[in-house]
């Protein structure tokens, strides 16, 4: 059952476009690693404002998350890609549906 998310809001440099945009693709692999992140998006919400949103079953999951590789590179890109820090949002889920 999910309970818990992130979400991610993060603001493009000019003409890092689309290296956020890889890099977020390049993101799932090492999220399909970590049993406690049900659900992973990454997501564009306007020309240079993109995001992600995650959601888990309990707080041990997001810390285990906001531990990990994805966050790790995240962090490592951010002077690079984004015009701003990364705005990281821990978040409630009040309804879901999800497959299976």
């Amino acid at each position: 059952m999910v309970k818990l998310a992130l979400f991610v809001r993060l603001e493009a440099k000019a003409g890092k476009e689309s290296e956020v945009e890889s890099f977020l693709k390049s993101g799932l692999p090492l999220v399909m690693e970590e049993p406690a992140t049900i659900a992973w998006f990454g997501i564009r919400l306007g020309p240079t404002t993109f995001g992600i949103f995650d959601a888990f079953p309990d707080d041990a999951g997001r810390q285990a998350h906001l531990s990990g590789k994805v966050a790790a590179a995240l962090m490592a890109k951010a002077g690079d890609l984004f015009s701003e820090p990364p705005s990281i949002e821990e978040v409630d889920v009040l309804a879901a549906k999800l497959p299976g």
